[in-house]
């Protein structure tokens, strides 16, 4: 990374080449009740002061296809997650990891009056246990949908493979159906996958992270069949990042020199002048590059995953694209959830509201760069 200064004019947007489309799909994004905490500085690198442990949450999308089909991007942690494969549950013991669950989402949607037997597929980002839940509450009926390389390299799960990190009951039964991107599809930087096979929903090829990883880019609203200004997007990034910091700023979205409200005091609507503060704690005093790095030994190929993140922030730099990462705490309470639809983002500017809202992490370390500078 090298130091730049305040940029007044961000970089342009690339073109992505999104295919023109009518049909847009409904998304909620569902709060699994998952609530995680685990060591910072096995996902990032610098470790933050004040910022010991990163987690939080783990969501869960359900969009709905207007032909009525309805699928879920992930299922965050399910409820009974001592009974998950030994491997990954002796590892989180052994480790000090905290998991707290209340719900499958499986009870979440029926407690709102959504049958299982109306879900066509469960998507998995990717295999990790805070995203695979519990495809055992989900009729037969229900298919497994994976990314390229988890039946050769995953499978058989546990207990056939006594150290898979995943059980074969999630797909027993079941159709497990393992997405081949075409190569003739590529949206930014990514192969895609036309899922609906009308441009309203895309599975797209983010590598890196875990083998198979898998996001997905979702069409909110459609200049062809509506008087919307632009056509919107939501990108569901899974775990191409862990925290806002890994993918902000950039020469597309620069630090801004001032915000309004404050990340800090967000209750305190005044405009603060704080970006140079924020530039100087930064590991390289850059307003343009992200705060953070991906740990070593996090990733299964961290080339991969730093491309990934590399091709996301291209999406984020779209207005009109609103970049949704599966444990982004900072959205908390921003967001509509589920049985509240996201489609609205851009109409109560969700985007402006959060692009900046993980800033809040840095308190501690803002504060003590204060101190030395006073």
């Amino acid at each position: 990374m090298s130091s730049s200064k305040f940029l007044t004019t961000p970089k342009p947007a690339p073109e992505l080449n999104i295919p023109e489309s009518s049909s847009t799909v409904k998304i909620s994004v569902i709060d699994s009740t998952a609530r995680l905490s685990l060591p910072f500085s096995h996902f990032l690198t610098p470790t933050l002061k004040g910022k010991e442990s990163i987690g939080g949450p783990a969501y869960s999308t359900l969009i709905e296809h207007p032909s009525g089909r309805k699928v879920l991007f992930d299922l965050g942690v399910r409820k009974d997650w001592e009974n998950m494969a030994p491997i990954i549950v002796g590892t989180a013991k052994k480790a000090g990891w905290s998991i707290k669950v209340e719900k499958n989402v499986a009870e979440i949607l029926e407690e709102r009056g959504l049958r299982t037997e109306d879900i066509e597929a469960v998507i998995w980002s990717h295999h990790h246990f805070d995203h695979t839940g519990d495809v055992s509450t989900f009729p037969p009926t229900t298919a497994l949908v994976v990314g390229p390389g988890f039946t050769s390299e995953m499978t058989p799960g546990y207990p056939t493979n006594p150290e898979a990190p995943i059980l074969e009951s999630d797909w027993a039964g079941r159709e497990l159906r393992e997405i081949s991107f075409p190569s003739e599809l590529r949206i930014g930087n990514f192969l895609a996958y036309d899922f609906f096979g009308d441009g309203s929903f895309y599975l797209l090829d983010t590598p890196g992270h875990a083998i198979g990883h898998m996001s997905a880019l979702c069409r909110t609203t459609s200049t062809l069949s509506t008087k919307a200004k632009s056509d919107t997007f939501v990108f569901l990034g899974g775990d191409c990042c862990h925290h806002g910091g890994e993918f902000r700023p950039t020469p597309y979205l620069p630090l801004p020199s001032s915000f309004s409200p404050s990340p800090l005091t967000p209750h305190q609507p005044h405009s603060v002048c704080l970006g140079s503060l924020f530039t100087a704690i930064h590991p390289a005093s850059s307003p343009t590059e992200p705060f953070f790095d991906i740990a070593p030994g996090l990733p299964h190929d961290i080339d991969e995953a730093r491309r990934s993140i590399r091709g996301m922030e291209q999406f984020d730099a779209h207005e009109n694209i609103l970049v949704v990462i599966a444990h982004d705490e900072s959205l908390l309470g921003l967001m509509e959830m589920f049985p509240k639809s996201l489609n609205a983002w851009s109409e109560t500017e969700l985007k402006e509201r959060g692009k900046w809202a993980f800033l809040a992490d840095f308190s501690e370390a803002v504060e003590q760069k204060k101190g030395t500078t006073v």
